[in-house]
């Protein structure tokens, strides 16, 4: 029954695709669907692209093991789309189709070449663990080995991606939001009966779990605040949907209805994660007897509980919910890349002139090898947290920091904004590759910082706001042309 209904739910996601598809006959209808998204539509794609495997693995799994301080990764979150409000306009103004446009725009061709490469990496990274959740899914509905799983998941995206790009994705996600939503709605309540009830599971869990900064205090859920903050302020599937919409108006009401919706949702799968911790808590699956996690396990929560622990009819809901997570977000984090690929590398720099029938081939062959590559990259990392908070990391110290100033800072300048994008990249690499070699902190002398993927964010927002900073104060300031678009004046 579980698999059946989920084998029903792809079918009729690859179904519309593939009837979408036929009317695919323009890069804009690819790529940012025509630029006629309404705001109800747009609120759907929104929700549906941040609630990924991420939330419903790696957010879950910290709410297991921490309780709820893990919402400060969702708090990022919110607090970073109440200032896209202000933004959304003027991003749906300039109507372009990626975030390296207006990198080039705003400062130089090599900003928008940074900023592709920095956005290709965490977004492939991204793509990879929707893969592993995937793959996870299918292992504990029908015991597929999960590379296994990976692998059909992985198929099914691509099928499902390079069929109508971004026109497949407005139209579905509408659809899966309803799900994604209903589904954790049900679930909730018969979770926490299944754990007891408060009383019960309040004396199941450690009094952390249900104090603000939880067990390891505020360093850390800053650590995962900040990571999310950033990367909602720069990210790019967010920014490519606003120039999908049909104007201005219709991207700014879409802001508040998806601010509403990640709360919901979030707090949802977090409470829904916290309830599971009291039906599991002790089990040898999810943690040894010296109280050490299962970092894998934990993770896998939400579906244990649908699975194993509600009533049918509501697990099947809930898992038709992870399902839409997956796919809705695997199909966006591919796009994105690809999109860029397409248009910032070939169209940009190799074959300007290229007709609308070239373009859309080449970026369904760089979804194809895209696809690829995500799927053989997850082994780098110990859990979908970590993944997480890399790819946060690289998008937030790399590209927020110079897109914010575009809009909001007339005086920065075009070496500025390069310079720092640089410096936000390479430094989320060189400590993601030290953490990866086994050193676990750095002695700066006033302070020891750890080198989990919790507090990465901490040196490479630095460098990267200080090089924005003090370039921009030590170079010429741009000229009137540069800013303008950006300030928030019609022309």
């Amino acid at each position: 029954m579980y698999l059946g209904a989920i084998l029903v739910y792809l079918a009729f996601l690859i179904g519309v695709s593939v009837h979408r598809s036929r009317k695919v006959k323009t890069q804009d209808d690819f790529m940012v669907a025509g630029r006629s998204v309404s705001t109800l539509f747009l609120v759907g794609t929104l929700v549906c692209t941040w609630i990924g495997a991420g939330s419903l693995f790696g957010g879950a799994g910290r709410a297991f093991r921490g309780g709820f301080s893990a919402l400060w990764m969702s708090a990022g979150a919110w607090v970073g789309i109440a200032i896209v409000y202000f933004l959304a306009p003027r991003v749906r103004r300039i109507a372009q189709y990626t975030v390296p446009d207006i990198l080039e725009i705003r400062y130089s061709p090599a900003a928008r070449v940074l900023g592709t490469v920095a956005i290709i990496i965490a977004y492939l990274t991204i793509a990879s663990y929707q893969f592993i959740g995937g793959g996870r899914l299918l292992n504990i509905v029908v015991g597929w080995d999960v590379e296994i799983g990976q692998a059909v998941t992985a198929g099914v995206v691509l099928l499902y991606t390079i069929l109508a790009g971004m026109m497949s994705i407005v139209v579905l996600d509408l659809f899966n939001g309803i799900v994604i939503t209903g589904g954790i709605l049900l679930a909730a309540p018969f979770a926490l009966k299944a754990a007891g009830g408060w009383s019960t599971l309040t004396e199941t869990l450690p009094a952390t779990h249900f104090s603000l900064y939880g067990a390891t205090g505020i360093a850390a859920a800053l650590g995962l605040f900040f990571p999310t903050f950033f990367l909602l302020l720069g990210e790019s599937s967010m920014y490519q949907k606003f120039m999908s919409a049909k104007d201005e108006t219709s991207a700014r009401r879409a802001v508040v209805g998806m601010i509403v919706g990640v709360i919901l949702v979030e707090t949802l799968l977090a409470i829904t994660a916290i309830f599971g911790a009291g039906v599991f808590w002790g089990d040898a699956n999810f943690m040894g007897a010296d109280g050490v996690f299962n970092r894998a396990a934990t993770e896998t929560i939400i579906l244990e509980l649908a699975r194993n622990v509600l009533p049918t009819g509501i697990g099947i809901l809930l898992l038709t919910g992870a399902v839409a997570i997956i796919f809705s977000t695997a199909n966006t984090f591919l796009m994105i890349p690809s999109t860029n690929l397409t248009r910032d590398i070939y169209q940009r720099f190799i074959q300007p002139d290229a007709s609308e029938k070239r373009i859309i081939l080449f970026q369904r062959i760089m979804i194809v090898i895209l696809v690829a590559v995500a799927f053989s990259i997850s082994t780098f990392f110990e859990s979908i947290l970590d993944m997480a908070l890399y790819a946060y990391t690289m998008v937030g110290a790399a590209v927020t920091p110079a897109l914010l100033a575009a809009f909001l800072w007339k005086r920065v300048t075009p070496k500025a904004g390069t310079v720092s994008i640089a410096a936000g990249m390479i430094t989320t690499l060189i400590f993601a590759i030290l953490s990866k070699s086994g050193v676990e902190s750095i002695n700066f002398g006033l302070f020891l910082l750890p080198l989990s993927y919790d507090y990465i964010i901490y040196p490479a927002a630095t460098l990267s706001i200080l090089s924005l900073i003090v370039v921009s104060l030590l170079t010429p300031p741009s000229p009137e042309e540069k800013w303008r678009p950006f300030a928030g004046v019609r022309q």
